[in-house]
């Protein structure tokens, strides 16, 4: 009788890829994960239990074909494992670097309900497709037949890219249009290497640019090309910029130097990474060497910032959360990640002003908080504690406290282009179809801020939904 390859989750216990010193790893920008060797990653996937109702599938916004590609790995069929990965997923490596398996697949796995840990979904898939990589098997587009039929894409980020990747595989024609300088989105300026190594983004801008994708960077939307010419240019429009406005704080001391955006903090650092010459970074503006940070917020974001401010040489860096470790929108795991880094977080603390000298941010006024009666979302909501404020000295406060959309249709001279009343594009379920005729929208400019998994999602139902109504068109016009 052959061998059970599978359910061995009682033999063997949850391991995940050796994690590098915090000691050393805070010294540089590099993953801080190592990667699962041939043998580790087959006895991983071999704990699956196979169940007939997988919870990690079901939990996954693409759906994907989680114990069958833990089966394939665990028995040796690699190729076959990549091959089943991609099938529903675009970038299936960096899925498994950054998506907050905590919450999604590994949270929903049905042998960590059991009491004994859940099957390390995420280092396995990136394992799987960093494999494919090195053996060759990730190969470029190639179309069978090429459409005469053309789609722009407004956006380079993972939405955008995605939906790009489909519609070339369908042999259609496509360009993706970004305001920067690289392609990628906030998976090359938003997300730090020591997350998401950059090289792992630039090979597959590459893939798709061998597979016939055309990019246009450092191009403007309503500067350097109108949204009325895209739409003349192409027979369907993509919109996906995702949301990059920064939620401010309008209170005493805000506008002091030495307050910054998340957002501009993170892209000059990924900046300075590529070795680009950054004027910020340079005179200190953007700089936390020798300095005193405050990171305001507590999502994966805020993590990403007090991370970014340990590795810089920042001489102490805390992060303020007006609510408590249990209530904090981001990644358990990148919590933890940051205390062995030496962030401090200083829970039920939020900022009612700045004290600056000379101009310059010297403090945060803090007040404390404590959890009141659940809202009704079931959520607790914080209040303040009278008479305990203190000044939390700063030379550097980084804001992290959510992204918005910007005014498109200001913005692109585009009063038509439906909106919500929270600024995000009006879109189908499903097919990101919006009221103007061939114009679609994707991913966190409809979602607001979301998760990459959920643009990748998007992005695919998107391409999707044109390529079928292209085809619909074509076998109109043969009858």
């Amino acid at each position: 009788m052959a061998k059970q390859p599978m359910l061995k989750f009682v033999q063997i216990e949850r391991d995940m890829p050796e994690k590098r010193a915090a000691e050393v790893r805070k010294e540089d920008f590099g993953e801080i994960y190592a990667e699962f060797a041939a043998a580790k990653a087959a006895e991983q996937a071999s704990r699956c239990s196979q169940c007939g109702v997988p919870y990690c599938q079901s939990h996954c916004p693409l759906h994907n074909n989680i114990p069958d590609w833990l089966n394939l790995t665990a028995t040796g069929r690699l190729e076959e494992a990549y091959e089943t990965s991609q099938a529903t997923n675009t970038f299936p490596e960096i899925c498994g670097r950054i998506c907050p398996q905590d919450r999604l697949c590994e949270g929903n796995c049905v042998i960590e309900q059991s009491g004994h840990g859940t099957v390390t979904i995420g280092s396995v898939e990136k394992y799987i497709t960093d494999t494919a990589w090195e053996n060759g098997w990730v190969k470029p587009a190639a179309p069978s037949v090429e459409r005469s039929e053309s789609v722009g894409i407004i956006g380079a980020g993972p939405g955008g890219l995605a939906a790009a990747d489909m519609l070339r595989k369908a042999g259609i024609q496509v360009t993706v249009y970004d305001r920067s300088d690289r392609a990628g989105g906030l998976l090359m300026y938003g997300i730090p290497g020591f997350k998401l190594e950059k090289d792992v983004v630039e090979r597959r801008n590459k893939l798709l640019a061998d597979g016939g994708v055309k990019f246009e960077l450092n191009c403007g939307i309503g500067e350097d090309i109108s949204f009325d010419a895209l739409r003349e240019k192409h027979d369907a429009v993509i919109i996906a910029t995702g949301v990059y406005k920064s939620r401010d704080l309008a209170m005493p001391g805000s506008g002091a130097a030495g307050i910054e955006k998340a957002i501009d903090f993170l892209t000059v650092s990924n900046k300075k990474s590529f070795g680009d010459d950054v004027a910020e970074f340079t005179l200190g503006q953007m700089n936390a060497n020798g300095k005193k940070v405050v990171v305001i917020g507590g999502g994966d974001t805020a993590m990403d910032c007090v991370r970014t401010s340990i590795r810089q040489g920042a001489t102490s860096v805390k992060c303020l959360y007006r609510r408590d470790r249990a209530n904090m929108p981001g990644s358990q795991r990148e919590t933890q990640n940051a205390e062995e880094e030496g962030v401090i977080f200083e829970w039920l603390s939020a900022p009612k002003g700045f004290t600056e000298t000379e101009g310059k941010v010297s403090g945060v006024m803090v007040q404390k908080m404590r959890l009141g009666q659940p809202d009704a979302s079931g959520r607790q909501a914080p209040e303040v504690i009278e008479g305990a404020d203190y000044v939390e000295e700063a030379d550097l406060v980084i804001k992290a406290l959510g992204f918005e959309p910007e005014d498109l249709p200001t913005l692109w001279d585009q009063p038509e282009l439906p909106v919500t009343r929270w600024g995000t594009i009006k879109a189908e379920f499903t097919t990101g179809a919006t009221d103007l005729d061939g114009v679609y929208a994707v991913g966190d400019i409809v979602r607001g801020a979301s998760l990459v998994v959920w643009a990748i999602k998007d992005g695919r139902d998107c391409a999707e939904a044109i390529i079928g109504k292209f085809n619909a068109k074509t076998a109109v016009a043969a009858k």
